[in-house]
C-alpha cells in the first residue's frame, strides 16, 4: 500500500514530538522523594502572595492529613498558576515529605465569591524593632497555670508561634523541630549560658487546650522538658501582640491562615532578634539565644 508524503511527514512529526517534547500521555510521572505522601484536595484560591512561588488556598478537609484550613501552599511549577485568579475553585494534589510540601495538578473547576474573613489580626500597630521592650503578656501553660512573660526576666527567651492542627512539615512542625535541635545545641555547648528559655505559643485557643499541648509537646521534647515550655495565648492577647511582631492571622470558618515569626528576647525583655519565615536554622537560633543571654 502506498503511503502519501503527508502521512509520512505526520508520522515523523509525531515521532519527534514523543522524542523531544515528552508528548506521551502515558509516560511515568517524575519520581517522588522516598516517604512522600500524596493527597487529592480541593479548595478556593484566596490570594497570590507577592513573593511568588505559592498560593493561598482555603481548602476542604483532607482526610487522613488535616482539617479544612487556609494555608499558603508551595507551587513548584508556577506555570500552573497562569490563568487562575482569586475566587477560583480548584482541585489539586498535595505532596508532603518529612521536611517539605508542594502542590501540583491545579485545575479550575468553578468560581466563588470570596467572603470577608471573620477575624484578621496584624498590621494595625507599629512593629517593634530590636532593642525595644516587648510588653508583658500572659499565656496558659501546658500544665494549666497562667504564666507571665515577665516571669522569665533574667533569662534570654526565644518564642515561636504554632498551632497543633497544622501538619505541613515546613510550617509549625518545622518550628518545633528547629526548637528541639536548637535546645540540644544550647545544652551541649561547653561554657554556654544557662539563663535561657524556649516558648512554643499556640494561637489556637479554641482547640489547643493544656491537655492537647501536653500531648503535642511530648512528641517533640522526647521526654525532656528542660527549658522548653508550651502554652496557648488567649484571643485578646493575640490581638494585642501580633501587630507588634508583624504576625498575621486570618480566621475563617474554623480555619487559620498565618505567617511565621520567631523572636529572641534579652534578659530584660527587649527584642534581640526576630526571624521571619522558615528559612532560619537551629544553629542561628542557638547563636542568637547565646548572644542575648550575655546582655545585661
Amino acid at each position: 500500500m502506498k503511503v502519501s508524503r503527508f502521512s509520512g511527514l505526520a508520522g515523523m512529526l509525531a515521532a519527534l514530538c514523543l522524542l523531544f517534547m515528552g508528548c506521551d500521555r502515558n509516560a511515568p510521572a517524575a519520581p517522588q522523594p522516598p516517604g512522600t505522601k500524596a493527597f487529592p484536595a480541593r479548595g478556593v484560591i484566596r490570594e497570590f502572595p507577592t513573593d511568588g512561588g505559592g498560593v493561598v488556598i482555603r481548602h476542604e478537609e483532607i482526610p487522613g492529613y488535616m482539617p479544612k484550613m487556609t494555608m499558603t501552599l508551595t507551587v513548584r511549577d508556577t506555570n500552573e498558576l497562569r490563568g487562575l485568579k482569586e475566587g477560583d475553585e480548584v482541585t489539586f494534589h498535595l505532596h508532603a515529605t518529612e521536611d517539605d510540601h508542594w502542590i501540583d495538578g491545579l485545575k479550575r473547576i468553578g468560581h466563588a465569591d470570596l467572603p470577608a474573613p471573620s477575624v484578621t489580626v496584624g498590621g494595625a500597630v507599629k512593629e517593634l524593632r530590636p532593642g525595644e521592650l516587648l510588653p508583658d503578656f500572659a499565656l496558659l501553660a501546658e500544665d494549666g497555670t497562667n504564666v507571665l512573660l515577665s516571669s522569665f526576666r533574667g533569662r534570654a527567651v526565644a518564642f515561636t508561634f504554632i498551632f497543633t492542627r497544622c501538619p505541613l512539615p515546613d510550617f509549625c512542625p518545622r518550628m518545633s523541630k528547629h526548637f528541639a535541635r536548637a535546645r540540644t545545641l544550647l545544652l551541649g555547648r561547653t561554657n554556654g549560658p544557662a539563663n535561657w528559655q524556649l516558648l512554643s505559643l499556640s494561637f489556637d485557643p479554641e482547640f489547643d487546650s493544656p491537655a492537647v499541648l501536653r500531648r503535642y509537646a511530648k512528641t517533640h521534647r522526647q521526654g525532656n522538658d528542660d527549658r522548653w515550655l508550651f502554652g496557648v495565648l488567649a484571643t485578646n492577647v493575640i490581638t494585642s501582640l501580633a501587630p507588634q511582631l508583624d504576625l498575621k492571622l486570618v480566621r475563617e470558618g474554623g480555619s487559620i491562615s498565618h505567617n511565621l515569626r520567631t523572636v529572641v528576647l534579652d534578659p530584660q525583655g527587649r527584642i534581640h532578634r526576630q526571624f521571619d519565615g522558615n528559612d532560619w536554622t537551629p544553629e542561628q537560633l542557638a547563636d542568637a539565644v547565646t548572644e542575648a543571654a550575655a546582655k545585661p
